[in-house]
């Protein structure tokens, strides 16, 4: 899913341009003042004057970081939205794994409250499922903004950042997703609701309660109400699409009764077309 080269540090499946020795030779290019002249091609310099480098492509690992929003609102749902984040957590960290690439999960709600450390190898899926296994929903609201920047703050090398959230963020999502762009983290969203938040079948008199902050309403649901919330929700998930266009973010929207394997069998055709 990454649209970028990123600099690795050891060999993996990703292809990145070097200067000097590496693994495939890719190219010539013009020698310019400054440039090193061990990289220099001696042999056409011999033959014909030319002053040219050589360019390699070596195959390194990629960073990806897995930001799993453990809100409660995640809760929310039979099956529960959190129940499909984590199968696709899984499933993404496997793929990267068994790549070679490195992965860590960012566990984070109104912030980041815990973690599964940058690690590499296939062997650690079984510890990345227990972890996962484990998560609970918590905190009091969800915060991107604030979870983006303690990711920053420990000094993370940039890479792929995968958001895997329902985006019900009261302060919004734009701030966390402008971060991460500005720090130059190739990033994909992948935005879960439950059906019945598309369209919830209620009318008269209702009791609702926040899941996140555990208010309470009383409201009597008229029809007119109920068109006003699906107006209303379908600006927000448009809002999100416009926001990932016009930034050249990956984007990825979908019910949470879609079952994982297929949901991360489409997202790769997508990202393969989109490249």
């Amino acid at each position: 899913m990454s649209k970028r080269v990123f600099r690795g540090s050891l060999l993996a499946q990703r292809r990145t341009m070097q200067m000097g020795s590496g693994i495939e030779f890719s190219e010539h290019r013009e020698y310019s003042h400054g440039d090193d002249l061990r990289y220099l091609d001696w042999n056409i310099y011999a033959r014909h004057g030319d002053l040219l480098l050589k360019r390699f492509q070596e195959e390194q690992d990629l960073h990806v970081y897995l930001m799993l929003d453990c809100s409660r609102s995640m809760a929310f749902g039979q099956p529960a939205k959190f129940d499909l984040a984590r199968q696709l957590t899984a499933a993404l960290a496997y793929i990267a794994l068994a790549d070679l690439d490195r992965i860590a999960v960012v566990a984070y709600a109104d912030g980041i409250f815990t973690e599964f450390p940058i690690t590499r190898g296939k062997a650690r899926i079984m510890a990345l499922m227990k972890f996962l296994e484990d998560l609970p929903t918590s905190g009091q609201d969800t915060n991107l903004a604030h979870a983006v920047q303690g990711l920053l703050h420990r000094g993370s090398r940039s890479g792929l950042a995968v958001v895997i959230s329902d985006l019900f963020d009261e302060h919004g999502f734009q701030g966390g997703l402008d971060q991460l762009r500005h720090r130059r983290f190739d990033a994909h969203v992948l935005q879960l609701h439950d059906p019945k938040e598309a369209d919830p079948n209620l009318l008269g008199d209702v009791e609702f309660v926040d899941m996140e902050t555990e208010s309470e309403r009383m409201v009597t649901v008229t029809e007119k109400n109920v068109r006003t919330y699906k107006k209303l929700f379908q600006q927000h998930q448009q809002s999100v699409r416009d926001y990932c266009t016009n930034y050249g973010l990956g984007c990825t929207q979908s019910p949470s009764i879609v079952p994982f394997d297929d949901l991360v069998m489409s997202m790769m055709r997508t990202s393969a077309v989109g490249r």
